[in-house]
């Protein structure tokens, strides 16, 4: 049984199947934005295949021994019933709604669950606007629809401009490709401005970025500091983690890169000169989660070799002095602005007072 905290929309996502008012297939269940929790656990796991691009949570999914996929459409398959989790942001919600009728098998229904919170209301006009309403229901703060059985009477035309609502496109006059749904992705968030601001052009060695997003402080990073000789960026979603590929593409040939699709908060498996973070205060839930960002630091100091600098940026408010102060020799402010503050934080070297060297 899964120790997974309360999800109700996953709850609610599945109240259609064990109410009655929809048939449970005999084949196979695709799951898109799958999350892991209890209420799956009602019909066969063997039957779902669950595509998830953040790792945090394909890592939960696979160590419940569920089948999970990177890109549901390799296959070619169609199935008879998708099962849905859309995001907040619109954009991306409408284009995951126009995959999943895509994905669907002639016949087959299309379900979707979201908390009111997330945009419900709105969320079920899209849908019944794209694929007709099949039913719908209301339970722990969320609602939960679904598609009539799909026989190609849907909008062929919205679900084609739909399709493309979250494809990768140019961004800061072109200097940057990002899509919606990505964090900032329009834009450059103004913490990440503001530690740009204050990071040394001296950076050399071997680096890491953690939670790197499309890419812009590796590429800050890279522009600014030509003694960098490798770069390795770490990020738990998959669909940012390819755009900063494509965006660091020009840097090639100056520093060797590393993309590693990778939940930071598990540990890294490197030692680097350097690391630059723009650590998540929140998970996918929206709750703030210092937590998070104390453990990207207690991360950054485990990888850190001695002597390395960690350079972050955090809100303001955020409890991080004493993970800072506990972690590293010296640390200090070096901006303060808009709600945001930028640490510059030096790993002590190892004591000799015991007699024993250095290692």
């Amino acid at each position: 049984m899964s120790s997974t905290p309360s999800d109700p929309a996953l709850d609610s996502l599945f109240l259609p199947f064990s109410g009655g008012a929809l048939a449970w297939p005999t084949g196979p269940v695709l799951f898109l934005r799958a999350r892991e929790g209890a209420a799956m656990r009602q019909f066969p796991l063997a039957q779902l295949v669950c595509e998830q691009s953040y790792k945090p949570f394909a890592d939960e999914l696979a160590s419940g021994g569920l089948q999970v996929v990177a890109d549901a459409s390799e296959s070619g398959a169609r199935y008879p019933v998708v099962l849905v989790l859309p995001p907040r942001q619109r954009e991306e919600a409408r284009a995951l709604f126009a995959r999943a009728l895509s994905l669907c098998a002639p016949g087959g229904v299309v379900v979707a669950s979201i908390t009111n919170n997330e945009g419900a209301k709105s969320g079920e006009g899209d849908f019944k606007q794209l694929a007709g309403l099949g039913g719908s229901l209301t339970k722990n703060h969320c609602r939960v629809f679904w598609s009539k059985p799909l026989d190609g009477a849907h909008d062929a035309a919205l679900l084609a401009q739909w399709t493309k609502l979250d494809a990768p496109r140019p961004i800061m006059d072109g200097r940057f490709t990002s899509r919606p749904g990505v964090f900032a992705w329009d834009r450059i968030d103004p913490a990440s401005a503001l530690l740009v601001e204050h990071l040394p052009t001296d950076l050399a060695g071997k680096g890491a970025d953690l939670g790197a997003g499309y890419g812009y402080l590796s590429a800050e990073i890279l522009a600014r500091s030509p003694k960098v000789m490798a770069l390795d960026l770490y990020e738990a979603e998959a669909r940012a983690l390819a755009l900063a590929k494509q965006n660091l593409s020009t840097f090639e040939k100056q520093a060797a890169l590393g993309y590693r699709w990778h939940d930071v908060t598990t540990g890294v498996p490197e030692k680097y000169d350097f690391i630059v973070s723009n650590p998540p205060f929140h998970t996918q839930s929206r709750a703030d989660r210092p937590d998070v960002g104390r453990r990207f630091i207690a991360v950054a100091a485990e990888s850190l070799k001695p002597g390395g600098r960690l350079y972050l940026v955090a809100n303001r408010h955020l409890p991080y002095e004493a993970v800072l102060n506990a972690s590293f020799g010296d640390v200090r402010v070096l901006g303060d602005r808009d709600g945001f503050k930028v640490i510059e934080a030096i790993k002590a070297a190892p004591s000799t007072r015991s007699g024993k060297a250095p290692r």
